[in-house]
């Protein structure tokens, strides 16, 4: 059985640098990115705000979704976190809701 998955968007400041990942288990993997241990880019840029992600029934798709934002302009990705989070918050705390 194929398993769900997220894809994710960190930055560390309102409108500032994004990254944009995918993982199956999102509440693990943000507080990772928090921690500091998320990976090279987030750590070396200070990436700990939680801004974006959405959910797949299959984690094939999600990695599909994860790879095409990657390819958009920077436009089109802050057009995609203000669909949902205008101001740019901290989702971090309203993990246990999705």
């Amino acid at each position: 059985m194929t398993k769900g998955g997220w894809v994710y968007m960190m930055t560390e400041r309102y409108r500032g640098t994004i990254y944009t990942g995918v993982t199956a288990y999102l509440p693990e993997r943000i507080s990772q990115h928090r921690a500091g241990k998320g990976g090279a880019f987030t750590f070396k840029y200070g990436l700990r705000r939680f801004v974006y992600c959405e959910n797949f029934d299959r984690i094939e798709d999600a990695i599909a979704r994860e790879k095409a934002i990657k390819k958009w302009r920077r436009a089109w990705k802050i057009e995609l976190i203000e669909t949902m989070n205008p101001d740019w918050n901290d989702l971090y705390d309203k993990l246990i809701e999705l």
